[in-house]
């Protein structure tokens, strides 16, 4: 230590200095993240970003709001641009060898590229930025991106917030698409643009699958597929099931007082019996019947070879394929042919992981002036769709609102106030402590991640950043040894091994191995010394954003479903294995 006072001085100075810098530069990002980051310490209120409306954009800002909120849609956009950066521009920048009628070899690389990804990645970017102050930006950027695409202005006349959700989610799917075909045309250049395309992207002729799958593992996390079925009531045959994909779900509001966000779905998902169908089995059947009573008419052999020929061809057909009429058979008039009910079915057979749901409340008269329908639409945070063998559970994340008439008013939105894994990983290594701190000589229990895969296709592939929990177990290695060694936690192995083979209250003893991951977490989070270092998961909250443009305010979750009267659109997330119930 120096004996001068200016000299000690200017050593505190420094120091404290270097202590003051550190605290604001990683203060706030502490703060932040903390359970009580709302308010600072000056009093002031932290905010979202919002959005200017210049010219009329409501409709678009609620809905790049509610956008914002979807941790899902965020995971795909950085896997989808960093998957492209890995790949390079070449197998992006080439057309296919071979076009489809009506394509275009520029088209197909603009798609190929994905420009409105990256916009869409830039914007929900920056409208999940934590500003301790007020702040506003603009979603010009993201608009021009559309308009460049579309090689067209965005019209501000029609103000509708579901035509503009729909735009970009149909276009963030096409790009996928063709990303797609193109990594696939790089891997296997000997194959056929067509075939990829149709191994790529579910087609409407794609035969039913007897399995339910949950979304796609690698896929666009909007898009999942219907299926709609006829069967006769009169013969029982059922048709192929005719399926068709989607991005978004639209369904009509029933003209009614009140309704529910349920019925809706049964309106769009129920069977229902129609009256007055011409059946193709039995119209076939019909056919067979008159050709067998003109057989036993038929006066010359010539007539009894041709008749017994197209029996033959329409029993086959009956067999096999009753919706193909067979070739070369003269069939009786279809006006002939009997009437039968039907019930038609349909289903979600694809669920995708993140749903986004648009109640049409347009109603039209014979007049030709369309009005608003203003009935209540109860709704809940929680929605389960699928059957009793296949049912999904998903979370309200995000809604969109509309006040006014038809024909003019204004969009605001609802978010869910919350972050996401992976975007702030803190200690990210310390799980991995024990397997540095030790060689892999000495045998020890040590404690390790869990990694599972994933199959919702994470970004990192494994469940643990997905859930926001560190999942940990003992591993199978030996802990017969004498000189036993602390674990990265603080806890002795031996002691660790004889708890877990210690008699529990409800039933004998269990070794290590035969221990679950939650009952060993459990243990480690009580009896490890050193605090929050695995802590429990925060229970959920409810606060919510209310957000017009640039006007933000906090509100709760009864706020948002109170909304029944206004709910437009409606955007709900499916659970993770290890969601309580309710979004975090």
């Amino acid at each position: 230590m120096p004996d001068k006072p200016t000299t000690v001085v200017a050593y505190a100075a420094g120091a404290s200095l270097a202590a003051i810098a550190a605290f604001y530069v990683f203060g706030p990002t502490f703060f932040i993240d903390g359970e009580n980051s709302y308010n600072t310490n000056d009093g002031r209120k932290r905010t979202i970003i919002g959005l200017s409306n210049p010219a009329n954009d409501c409709f678009i800002n609620s809905v790049l709001q509610a956008l914002a909120g979807l941790g899902d849609l965020r995971l795909y956009l950085i896997k989808e641009l960093h998957r492209k950066q890995l790949d390079g521009p070449d197998v992006y920048d080439s057309a296919p060898p071979v076009l489809r009628k009506g394509e275009r070899a520029d088209k197909i690389v603009g798609l190929q590229k994905g420009p409105v990804t990256k916009a869409l990645k830039d914007m929900l970017d920056a409208l999940n930025e934590r500003p301790i102050y007020k702040k506003t930006i603009s979603a010009r950027p993201m608009i021009e991106a559309l308009e460049r695409a579309f090689n067209t202005r965005i019209s501000r006349n029609q103000q509708d917030a579901q035509e503009f959700l729909q735009i970009v989610l149909e276009r963030l799917c096409d790009e996928y698409h063709a990303a797609q075909r193109a990594r696939l045309r790089a891997e296997n250049p000997d194959v056929p643009d067509a075939e990829a395309g149709e191994e790529s992207k579910p087609s409407a002729a794609t035969p039913a699958r007897t399995e339910v799958t949950v979304g796609t593992s690698e896929g666009f996390p909007f898009e999942g597929r219907i299926e709609s079925q006829i069967q006769c009531q009169r013969c029982g045959y059922s048709t192929k099931p005719s399926a068709t994909t989607f991005v978004s779900l639209t369904l009509n509001v029933p003209q009614k007082s009140s309704t529910s966000l349920d019925n809706c779905f049964d309106i769009l998902l129920k069977n229902e019996e129609i009256d007055d169908f011409k059946c193709d089995k039995c119209r076939l059947q019909h056919a067979l019947d008159w050709k067998n009573k003109k057989l036993t008419s038929a006066k010359t052999d010539t007539d009894r070879t041709d008749l017994k020929k197209d029996i033959s061809l329409i029993e086959q057909a009956i067999r096999e394929d009753p919706e193909k009429e067979p070739e070369g058979v003269t069939l009786p008039d279809s006006s002939l042919a009997p009437k039968s009910r039907i019930k038609k079915s349909t289903r979600i057979t694809v669920f995708p992981k993140v749903i986004a749901i648009h109640l049409s409340r347009s109603v039209f008269d014979p007049g030709n002036y369309s009005t608003k329908n203003m009935a209540k639409v109860s709704y809940t945070q929680r929605l389960r769709l699928g059957g009793l063998l296949n049912e999904h559970w998903y979370k309200l994340l995000g809604v969109v609102c509309h006040k006014g008439s038809h024909h003019s008013g204004h969009y605001e939105s609802f978010r869910r106030n919350h972050v996401y894994a992976p975007f702030a990983t803190p200690d990210a290594f310390s799980a991995y402590a024990a397997a540095t701190r030790y060689p892999p000589s000495v045998p020890s229990v040590t404690l390790s991640p869990t990694i599972e895969a994933s199959q919702n296709g994470n970004l990192n592939g494994s469940k643990t950043a997905l859930d926001g929990q560190s999942s940990i177990s003992l591993s199978s290695g030996s802990s017969s040894t004498g000189n036993s060694r602390p674990t990265s936690n603080g806890i002795d192995a031996s002691k660790a091994a004889a708890h877990a083979q210690a008699p529990t209250e409800n039933g004998p003893a269990m070794s290590p191995v035969q221990r679950t991951d939650t009952q060993v977490s459990k243990q480690i989070r009580t009896t490890d010394p050193l605090a929050g270092k695995f802590r429990r998961r925060k229970k959920s909250n409810d606060r919510w954003w209310r957000i017009s443009d640039d006007k933000i305010k906090e509100a709760r979750l009864s706020d948002v479903l109170s909304t029944q009267r206004e709910v437009y659109l409606l955007f709900y997330e499916l659970e993770r294995p290890g969601d309580d119930g309710s979004a975090c």
